[in-house]
């Protein structure tokens, strides 16, 4: 099955950012979403929204760090459209601050969130896509996957991790499965707004502010991914502002 039209894509952190505005763009295309995130108000705005719009999604209340609510979404996928094409594992955690501030609490989320979730996203779609014949997993990361920066450490280390189970993912997937990791750099998101750190927090706002790119940007990439033909397998991408180092 190529290109987007009647294809089923499950996304996390779809209530705001880049979750939203893949949604948003793949509606248009014809996508069948199911679309999960905690916050269940701007779900159903969403939703909403895409219905509004003559497309076709349900939602479901959808923690990643709980094994059960990534069972759940997919399932919902079964239940109502008879087959999941695509997993987005979107939601993310960036609670920046430099190691000497010990918010270990926050170390913990991030680990939770970004390399816990995106694993129970895998084990919860795997054994459907396998059953299925086909599936497309696309996780993003992040430019942090590639380059350590200070304040960044606890954030870089989930999103290495994130490319190397990616890629792992890829080498096993075999000839059926299409494994896709989207990296961006600054977005125009409420990202900065997770860093308890002050000074962190207004660095990364004042970057944003400067230079960042919206979040459909990313949303274009993810769509490029999935309409390719089945034999073709973009397997990553990497997409940043011009003024980006």
């Amino acid at each position: 099955m190529s290109g987007i039209d009647g294809k089923v894509v499950a996304i996390t952190g779809a209530s705001g950012g880049i979750g939203e505005a893949t949604a948003l763009l793949l509606a248009e295309k014809g996508a069948r979403l199911v679309l999960g995130a905690r916050r269940s108000e701007r779900l159903a705005e969403l939703v909403a929204r895409i219905e509004k719009a003559g497309g076709t999604a349900v939602q479901t209340r959808t923690d990643v760090t709980r094994r059960d609510d990534l069972h759940a979404l997919v399932a919902l996928a079964g239940e109502r459209f008879g087959r999941l094409d695509v997993l987005v594992n979107n939601a993310g955690s960036g609670t920046i601050s430099p190691l000497d501030d010990l918010r270990v609490d926050e170390w913990d989320q991030m680990v939770d969130v970004n390399v816990k979730g995106v694993l129970h996203g895998i084990g919860a779609a795997l054994p459907v896509f396998r059953a299925q014949g086909t599936g497309h997993f696309i996780t993003i990361a992040s430019t942090a996957a590639f380059r350590v920066a200070p304040a960044m450490a606890v954030y870089a280390g989930t999103k290495f991790a994130v490319r190397a189970i990616c890629e792992g993912l890829r080498q096993e997937a075999g000839g059926s499965l299409r494994v896709t990791t989207v990296s961006p750099g600054a977005v125009a998101t409420d990202f900065a707004e997770a860093s308890t750190n002050r000074q962190v927090r207004t660095q990364i706002t004042e970057m944003r502010d400067r230079i960042a790119i919206p979040p459909a940007a990313i949303a274009r990439a993810i769509a490029f991914a999935i309409e390719q033909p089945a034999t073709v397998d973009v397997n990553e991408i990497v997409v940043r502002p011009t003024a980006q180092n």
